[in-house]
């Protein structure tokens, strides 16, 4: 007898060519936020000497540019749902790369801070509209790939603004690189007028423009990604603002060694998300479903990152380093998809304010892991704390996406139509 079961269809991953422009826009843009946004990090010693800047000042100036770029998380996923994300975006570029610009014209602290707080709000706008584009215009079998391409390029964005950056101003002075970067930075305009397009449709009825902060913040899901989030992040700027440290102080790395440890670490995250991003479309195109393919990377990727708890065990620096390399690459599988969790869940019509909410109470981690970090280091006299508690945050994540996070499928919202 004839078995009348029906293999299941394989869809097609490949990204259309139009969208690979877009793509290829994004992570352009998202590279060089992620070198504006770092390159007073660079600066730092120059910048120090010449303008006989403090420590204290120097901190605050670091540190102001999460201010605004948390805060106004929120009022940019407003923005992005209600107006053109084209729009949008090449205002929020256009005002952070003026402001970068602006920094190597800067006299003062008060006009540096100034910059900084201005580069914030420009650049707050860049993940809401990514989950925008990513949500109207991207399949769910191309969402991996397209993320962690995005998530590759915040980390290969500042290994090559170290280098670069670095070499560049070390030779010319700090002030002309801000300026030929923020000014350079402009050519991604008229590119992104050219191809982006637009994000509304006819499809979209007017009741789907009234989701509101409260209809999103019902949704258990909602708060699970959330937590989900800012368990990841705290991982990441963990190790973003402490290793340098760790490695020269307590493991005794010279700088070069160090550089070269934490360029690595960058790459072998970008290297994990984009690869684990295609492998994920790759099974979802083949019949998996997003919830079971989406959970087990956030959820998976989460729990093996706890092994970075392991760096202080092990007395060895190189198996201590292939220790953190291990952590970064399941950090590179969580990152895969916890965006594309989101721009599912959330579709079109809500993501925007979705995406802001998540990204607001998100980057929280940016203030307090580097604070918790150098409270627990004081009181303790070493890292094995700060180390335990980063790996115990980020477990706390994996079971928030495994248990807490429910079907990773579109909400159907009920709104009222808007008069």
């Amino acid at each position: 007898m004839l078995s009348t079961a029906v293999e299941p269809k394989t869809i097609d991953t490949r990204i259309p060519r139009p969208l690979l422009c877009i793509l290829a826009l994004m992570v352009v843009s998202v590279a060089i936020n992620y070198i504006d946004r770092g390159s007073l990090s660079t600066a730092a010693p120059l910048l120090q000497a010449d303008m006989a800047i403090s420590p204290a000042q120097l901190g605050w100036l670091l540190s102001s540019f999460f201010w605004t770029y948390a805060l106004l998380q929120i009022a940019s996923g407003w923005l992005v749902d209600r107006y053109e994300v084209k729009w949008v975006m090449a205002i929020g570029f256009f005002v952070w790369s003026m402001a970068t610009a602006a920094t190597g014209l800067a006299s003062s602290f008060s006009f540096l801070l100034l910059l900084r707080l201005l580069l914030g709000i420009g650049e707050s706008v860049a993940y809401p509209c990514y989950s925008k584009i990513m949500a109207a215009h991207f399949a769910e079998q191309n969402r991996g790939l397209a993320n962690g391409l995005i998530d590759a390029g915040t980390k290969l964005g500042p290994a090559l603004g170290m280098l670069t950056g670095g070499m560049l101003m070390a030779r010319y002075g700090w002030r002309p690189v801000f300026i030929v970067l923020g000014l350079g930075s402009l050519l991604w305009l008229p590119a992104w007028f050219k191809w982006m397009v637009s994000t509304r449709s006819h499809r979209e009825a007017p009741a789907r423009e009234g989701v509101g902060f409260r209809e999103i913040l019902s949704q258990r899901s909602g708060w699970a990604t959330v937590a989900g989030h800012f368990c990841g992040n705290y991982f990441w700027y963990f190790l973003l603002t402490w290793l340098p440290y760790y490695l020269v102080r307590e493991r005794g790395f010279s700088m070069d060694q160090m550089s070269i440890v934490t360029a690595v670490a960058y790459c072998v995250t970008a290297l994990s998300t984009t690869t684990t991003g295609w492998l994920a479309d790759r099974f979802i195109g083949a019949g998996s479903s997003p919830t079971r393919v989406r959970k087990t990377c956030t959820s998976i990727g989460l729990a093996f990152a706890t092994a970075v708890i392991g760096v202080v065990f092990v007395h060895s620096s190189i198996g201590a380093m292939a220790i953190l390399m291990f952590s970064c690459l399941s950090y590179g599988v969580f990152a895969s998809s916890h965006w594309a969790i989101t721009q599912t869940i959330a579709g079109p019509f809500a993501v925007g304010k979705w995406s802001g909410v998540q990204n607001c109470i998100a980057n929280m981690a940016g203030v307090a892991a580097p604070a918790v970090t150098g409270l627990v280091v004081k009181h303790t006299g070493h890292f094995f704390w700060a180390f335990a508690l980063s790996a115990g945050v980020v477990s706390t994540g994996a079971a928030v996406y495994a248990f807490l996070l429910g079907p990773v499928e579109p909400v159907v919202w009920r709104v009222r139509e808007q008069t």
